[in-house]
């Protein structure tokens, strides 16, 4: 693989220095995402948690969210957490808020409650080992259901909460307030087979 994978973390909202943190930690190239034109040149993109209505609104003024879905066409790999899951999705129900669409699942926004009922917990995700994964929730979506072609890759009480569908993935929770790389690590495997 030759040089630095380089990845973008979208900059509007969220926890982007952890993200970029992380990315970096790994041997990433990575940089913070504002404006359509900051995607030149990445070969992945992270979008992270913080409100997924507003986080929406501002891709939509700033040109990013035809943009990403012309990169995404284009083979771009994406990790959405959190409310990135909920940009990610197709069907909101309920909500008509800006989103990118582009994986075949239906969320349930804030379904664990509000930001005071945020909590932590192991969960088992075998895709990235047997070590459980702690996973921190705050004001989390769920996935309610998957289309074909998603592949689920950890449940919490009955809910799926990460999936995969082809180049995309998403997590309901935030790796990147964890020192916990697996996830990370995982989305730059899904990176390099596209390579």
């Amino acid at each position: 693989m030759a040089g630095k994978v380089r990845i973008g973390v979208l900059d509007l909202q969220g926890a982007v220095r952890e993200h970029l943190n992380m990315l970096r930690s790994l041997g990433c190239e990575a940089v913070p995402v504002k404006k359509a034109a900051d995607l030149e040149g990445l070969e992945a993109l992270v979008l992270p948690g913080g409100e997924s209505t507003t986080l929406g609104k501002l891709m939509a003024r700033y040109g990013l969210l035809d943009a990403v879905k012309r990169q995404a066409a284009a083979g771009m790999p994406i990790y959405g957490t959190c409310a990135g899951l909920i940009l990610l999705a197709k069907d909101i129900p309920g909500s008509d808020q800006p989103r990118l669409g582009l994986m075949d699942i239906r969320v349930k926004r804030n379904a664990y409650g509000r930001q005071v009922d945020s909590f932590e917990t192991d969960l088992a995700i075998p895709a990235v080992g047997e070590e459980p994964f702690r996973a921190v929730f705050i004001r989390a979506p769920y996935i309610e259901s998957v289309g074909p072609g998603v592949e689920v890759l950890a449940e919490h009480d009955g809910h799926a909460v990460m999936a995969r569908q082809g180049r995309f993935l998403v997590s309901a929770f935030h790796p990147e307030l964890t020192d916990d790389t697996r996830l990370h690590a995982y989305f730059l495997e899904m990176v390099s087979g596209v390579r």
